[in-house]
């Protein structure tokens, strides 16, 4: 088993917190697992991208090459086009279609899209309006994570368990609400 997986958004938008939760799920499996990370500067709005490498066997290097991942799972549509490059041809993108406009010039969504729209496979969620529309705006970023999931090649049950285990810190509400957000963005799998 080997899954390379590049998140990426922006400040703020919880893709460290998808990379703990899959991480955890992995380690619980005892898979290798090797993690790099760029913050935006900590900052809201800024980029943010981790190269996450899950494997049954010891690896190498931290870093993802250039046609190499497996998945890139992206809180923001442009976000995922600036990580294609990285896509392997069978590959997947798992993203967010609600843009976070933070520069002047923001291209067109639709034009993004449109290029997304070219990868064989792509799941493209509103995960901001499920968040909201299902009474957990604060766990967009783990819907993401829910459909996500069979990319990923790690059981349902086992990104669960992470689920509780990262978020029990902060209490049982929070560990339901992203226990929900993970079977909204499980029920939009593809």
């Amino acid at each position: 088993m080997k899954t390379d997986i590049i998140l990426c958004g922006v400040g703020g938008q919880g893709i460290l917190s998808i990379a703990t939760i899959i991480g955890e799920a992995a380690m619980n499996e005892n898979l290798y697992i090797k993690q790099a990370e760029v913050h935006g500067m900590s900052q809201r709005g800024g980029d943010v991208q981790s190269n996450l490498r899950i494997s049954s066997e010891p690896i190498a290097s931290d870093l993802i090459g250039l046609a190499q991942a497996d998945v890139i799972i992206s809180m923001e549509p442009m976000e995922a086009l600036r990580y294609l490059p990285y896509l392997k041809k069978s590959g997947w993108i798992i993203t967010s279609s609600s843009p976070f406009v933070n520069i002047p010039n923001y291209p067109d969504l639709q034009k993004v899209m449109d290029e997304l729209g070219k990868v064989d496979n792509v799941i493209a969620l509103d995960i901001d309006q499920l968040a909201k529309d299902n009474g957990v705006p604060r766990s967009a970023n783990v819907i993401l994570l829910g459909a996500a999931q069979k990319a990923l090649g790690i059981e349902y049950d086992k990104l669960e368990e992470a689920v509780k285990r990262v978020f029990q810190r902060k209490g049982q509400n929070i560990v339901d609400a992203n226990i929900k957000a993970l079977m909204l963005g499980k029920k939009e799998q593809k």
